[in-house]
């Protein structure tokens, strides 16, 4: 019998147009191949013939192929040629019996990553297809189904990226693999409904691609109960009659092995398609859990609940550390990269910044240092300090500081001046450098609130409850309205003769209050000079340290915004989970992303009027707050992410990988000490609550 090829050769025959999947190369022996070259040149065959000559399956007669009824039905993918057949049919189209049917190409819907050859069968749908596929229960706990199937199972619970799938499986039936045959029910939505079958088959002789289409992530994706998926091969649909069943597992993956004893009809079938030698299905899980900030050991808690299959937390890391940071760096340096080119080609920056410690107090591991370009609300960059890196917590602002500001100076960035909050070491280090510093009034007004405050609940001072709103206004306006420092500190100072119902004040730079005269209805609200109320808010406003804060307050730009964004950080980082430096790191590159994409969302508008909400915000003690509503956040970062994952990192990891090996990660914090035997441990530990049995 000739050799059959499938769509890699094309048909030597004279004249033909009507190409098939199914070629015949010539048979060897010399009567035979002096009939096919004779049919295929038309008798002038040519002293010295073509490399490959091939004859299509269009040209042989309906009565040569030995499975034609498998092949209409779909249930093949090629002709087989019965031996001694000789091609006959210069033009198909007049033959008697018609020419088996050209394959169409369809999409799958599941798991292939191309569109592989069809056959599609039509079917009329019986009345029973029609009815809801479900039956009554009533009756069914006294009634015990016998089995229908052998079925043969291995569960792998770990999938690894150098095994490939066919070395895995053991069950001694047909491999799985992603590009073989399933049956589909298609419906068009918007006509009446129609029911079609259609077989997808893939030939086994063509390699198979482990390359995913770049929309393999964008695949809707459906829960299946094992059951229901199994009942679709538990008969074979050429005898009808009851096949063997084996399935391989490995994590959300699932393949189906269907072989029937009888009539020796085999297809393979898998749930998703393979990137490489991982399910796509795996990875992708994983590249969402992380990509979103989730928390994998919740949403394991979540599968055992409802029972769906899910890999181990080895596997989780193992994608983390294979693909999934690696493509968090690329593209954290990749946005970076042009952020500080276009902020390279400004005259003046203005900038902020700010630490957030991992926890309270000295006993802080990690220091996430974060600057900020004020104009655009744009995290620039985001520095991880480890408390062993810098000899303790205390020491971690600065050195996130330096960091940021040795990347920004090396890209060409030119600052104006940096707003950050009174630390001490800040305030050194940025003096010595020569870097306008400025300060954020919300901090200022905090501190002095809650001096404020303190004095107020005592008897004698508690005239100054109805001037604490004043005050912390007026400090808001002393920053805004001032351009220079002893003006801010002239204007700050004017609020003493202002509680006083004194307007008119001897310094020069603010020589009277701007506000116009008026009568006020309550005159027990203003102070008197010498009363034990004013002598204390005197000593707390003219404080050698008040006054020189109140001269470095921010007159165009606050750090509330680096706030949000240290609030973004707990949803990626929460205090109360403990990640490593690479993972911490990657997801402070994810929360600033995040922000990024979302830091200057518009405001929702119902008729052209902005929407606002009414909060009570702990901070006011009971007073309302009207706040915007600003439309939905996206994500758009994530399918980004998802794009870089499976389109270039995967095949490209090296590459991806040689970014993470240049951070530099810090030893382990905790230092080396002897550890002693567990059994001495043991014997060791006495309860709190027995310390004192004898």
């Amino acid at each position: 019998m000739a050799s059959v090829r499938t769509r890699h050769a094309r048909c030597s025959v004279v004249d033909c147009k009507n190409q098939h999947k199914c070629m015949y190369s010539v048979p060897a022996p010399a009567d035979q191949k002096k009939l096919w070259l004779s049919f295929i040149f038309d008798s002038n065959v040519p002293a010295t013939l073509p490399a490959g000559v091939f004859v299509c399956a269009n040209h042989f007669p309906s009565g040569c192929f030995s499975n034609e009824g498998q092949y209409k039905a779909g249930f093949s993918s090629t002709l087989t040629l019965r031996k001694g057949s000789v091609p006959t049919v210069r033009d198909p189209s007049h033959q008697a019996a018609a020419s088996t049917p050209q394959t169409v190409r369809v999409v799958h819907v599941a798991c292939q990553t191309e569109p592989p050859t069809t056959t599609r069968v039509g079917t009329r749908p019986s009345l029973k297809t029609l009815q809801p596929h479900f039956r009554s229960t009533e009756g069914l706990s006294a009634i015990k189904r016998p089995s229908k199937r052998r079925r043969l199972e291995l569960e792998e619970e770990e999938e690894r990226e150098d095994e490939p799938m066919e070395a895995r499986s053991s069950t001694g039936g047909p491999e799985p693999h992603p590009e073989d045959s399933v049956t589909v029910l298609s419906e068009s939505p918007e006509s009446p409904p129609t029911y079609s079958v259609t077989v997808l088959l893939e030939s086994p002789e063509s390699p198979p691609t482990s390359e995913p289409p770049s929309s393999i992530q964008k695949i809707p994706k459906y829960i299946v109960y094992e059951t229901c998926l199994l009942e679709l091969f538990q008969s074979c649909p050429v005898c009808q009659r009851e096949s063997d069943v084996a399935t391989n597992k490995c994590g959300t993956f699932i393949a189906v092995n269907q072989l029937c004893a009888h009539c020796g009809f085999s297809r393979k079938w898998s749930s998703q398609p393979l990137v490489g030698n991982t399910p796509a299905g795996n990875l992708q899980l994983s590249a969402a859990v992380y990509f979103t900030g989730a928390s994998f050991s919740k949403l394991e808690k979540v599968f055992q609940a409802m029972h769906l299959k899910l890999f181990k937390y080895d596997t989780f890391r193992r994608h983390a550390r294979s693909f999934l940071e690696p493509a968090i760096v690329h593209k954290w340096k990749a946005e970076q990269d042009d952020v500080l080119l276009q902020l390279s080609q400004e005259q003046s920056v203005i900038v902020g910044g700010d630490m957030k410690a991992g926890s309270p107090g000295h006993c802080a591991t990690y220091g996430s240092y974060a600057l900020m370009d004020l104009k655009r609300n744009t995290i620039i960059d985001v520095q991880l300090v480890q408390s062993n890196e810098v000899g303790g917590s205390c020491h971690m602002e600065k050195e996130g500081l330096k960091r940021s500001l040795a990347l920004v100076e090396a890209c060409g960035v030119t600052l104006d001046c940096i707003v950050t909050d009174r630390h001490l070491q800040i305030q050194t280090f940025l003096r010595e450098a020569k870097i306008n510093h400025y300060y954020d009034v919300w901090g200022v007004e905090k501190g002095i609130s809650k001096q404020l405050e303190k004095i107020s609940k005592t008897k004698e001072c508690e005239q100054l409850k109805k001037w604490m709103r004043s005050i912390k206004n007026h400090i808001y306006w002393t920053a805004a309205s001032s351009t220079t420092g002893p003006e801010r500190v002239a204007k700050w100072t004017s609020i003493l003769n202002h509680v006083q119902d004194i307007h008119t004040h001897g310094d020069p730079l603010y020589p009277k209050c701007q506000h116009p005269l008026r009568v006020s209805r309550d005159r027990s609200k203003w102070l008197r000079a010498g009363t034990p109320a004013f002598y204390k808010l005197e000593k707390i406003l003219t404080n050698k340290r008040i006054l020189k804060d109140v001269e470095k307050l921010s007159p165009h730009h606050q750090t509330s915004a680096l706030d949000a964004f240290h609030s973004v950080i707990l949803r990626f980082a929460p205090k109360n989970v403990v990640f490593p430096f690479l993972g911490m790191l990657c997801r402070l590159y994810l929360a600033a992303m995040h922000f990024n994409e979302n830091a200057n969302r518009p405001k929702k508008k119902a008729d052209g009027e902005p929407l606002f909400k009414v909060t009570f915000p702990k901070t006011k003690k009971g007073e309302c707050k009207a706040k915007p509503v600003k439309v939905d956040p996206t994500f758009k970062y994530v399918d980004e992410l998802m794009d870089l994952l499976f389109d270039h990192v995967f095949y490209d990891k090296e590459s991806f990988q040689s970014e993470v090996l240049n951070i530099p990660i810090p030893e382990d914090p905790c230092p080396n000490f002897d550890r002693p035997a567990k059994e001495d441990v043991i014997a060791s530990y006495v309860s709190r609550f027995n310390q004192g049995a004898g």
